[in-house]
């Protein structure tokens, strides 16, 4: 008994598994005694719409969002959310696959296949677990993902779930996709995963050359539209549509959570075993269904978005004209042209980065402040996500802000 009493008071301090974390909680409370209000915990304590929200106590211009199509208040979708609501209760309780499917998940799986004009859909929890679960089915042990340096986080963590082997290749290098696609053993399983718009510098993707490469070299394709599904294309199918490859294209994700309005995530196909996902993807098996007047409102969304030609062409033309406004205030953009409704405005270092944040804000403009890891390349970046309900004034009055605050901080 004393010999337990003593091994228990020697033993040895846990390692803390948070120290790793060291850095970034330096980073931010480095920041935070500078005077910097939180970039990360801003708070919006009314939306009064699309493009206007109480954040911080201060009425404010959102150019942080990603409402790319402004459906969050339409009135038909609130509508639907409500009554289903009342028809169903607040949530489903259960999987998809168990007691978790109610007639609304069926209703929205048709609206995409509708919207999409493909034979399958299938609709998960979030846009990030809709990656996190085809990825990690499709390609396993001994499978080889080629994929964009630049993906997005839940791109490699499907990857990682899956345990298939990685093999990266320089961002939108066309060359370097066709590289590693010739290195791969002959006859291994291989996908390649794309995304159309990238959501950090909002620049598109080459998809026309990439997957015809993909193709040539025996592999599958996926395509992420997370950020191009609702405006990009004549029907608003994405950039696959756009650089008319979407019927070469094997699984297309997509979210709810951008272009829709709502939240939820999704993969649509044409493969004639897809059904068969529903059965083996774990995070869709193990991961209770959204409640039905998330779906009522997503379907109701996703129907609107197939008449939303006005709509996107007003929000082209305000992403036109905040790009070129800003380059000519003599701000660095991440892209040369305006490519999508992300406008990326490049930030000197994290420091002066947050200032400008904060000083926009103070103007009563939202953005993003966005640093590593999640930005490529190491940089800081104030990303801009335009709205269709923003209206041409709004657009210059962003502009006036960005100019005062650029010109304070001595960025301009």
């Amino acid at each position: 008994m004393a010999t337990a009493m003593n091994d228990m008071t020697t033993a040895a301090e846990p390692v803390d598994l948070l120290a790793k974390f060291d850095p970034i909680i330096q980073t931010r409370e480095q920041l935070l005694a500078a005077g910097v209000e939180d970039p990360f915990n801003l708070v919006m304590e009314q939306v009064l719409s699309p493009t206007r929200a109480i954040c911080n106590g201060r009425d404010t211009i959102l150019l942080g969002t990603y409402n790319y199509m402004g459906m969050t208040f339409d009135d038909d979708v609130i509508a639907a959310g409500k009554q289903a609501m009342e028809d169903f209760g607040a949530g489903t309780t259960g999987s998809r696959v168990l007691n978790g499917t109610f007639r609304d998940h069926r209703d929205v799986e048709a609206a995409l296949r509708d919207f999409y004009a493909m034979d399958h859909a299938m609709v998960f929890s979030t846009g990030y677990q809709a990656n996190l679960g085809i990825i990690s089915t499709l390609a396993g042990k001994g499978d080889y993902i080629i994929l964009d340096i630049d993906s997005h986080a839940s791109i490699w963590d499907g990857c990682a779930m899956g345990n298939a082997e990685v093999v990266p290749f320089k961002h939108n290098d066309v060359e370097a996709l066709e590289k590693r696609l010739k290195r791969i053993p002959e006859g291994a399983g291989k996908l390649v995963v794309l995304e159309g718009v990238y959501s950090m510098m909002g620049d598109v993707a080459p998809l026309k050359d990439m997957v015809r490469i993909a193709k040539e070299n025996g592999a599958m394709v996926l395509v992420d539209e997370a950020h191009s599904m609702g405006f990009i294309g004549e029907h608003g199918r994405g950039v696959a549509e756009e650089q008319g490859v979407l019927d070469d294209v094997d699984f297309i994700i997509g979210t709810f959570s951008k272009s829709v309005g709502t939240v939820g995530g999704f993969c649509v196909s044409n493969h004639p075993k897809f059904e068969v996902l529903r059965l083996v993807c774990r995070p869709y098996v193990f991961t209770a269904a959204l409640p039905p007047s998330v779906m009522a409102s997503s379907a109701t969304s996703i129907r609107k978005l197939m008449h939303g030609g006005n709509k996107r062409a007003h929000l082209w033309e305000n992403s036109r004209t905040l790009h070129k406004g800003l380059r000519d205030l003599g701000f660095q953009l991440g892209t040369e042209t305006p490519q999508s409704a992300i406008i990326a405005v490049i930030m000197p270092e994290l420091e002066k980065g947050a200032m400008m944040w904060e000083a926009l804000l103070k103007e009563g403009l939202y953005v993003n402040l966005a640093r590593p890891p999640a930005t490529p390349a190491g940089m800081t970046l104030l990303r801009c996500s335009l709205c269709a309900e923003h209206s041409a004034e709004q657009v210059q009055t962003i502009l006036g802000m960005f100019e005062r605050a650029g010109k304070a901080i001595g960025i301009i």
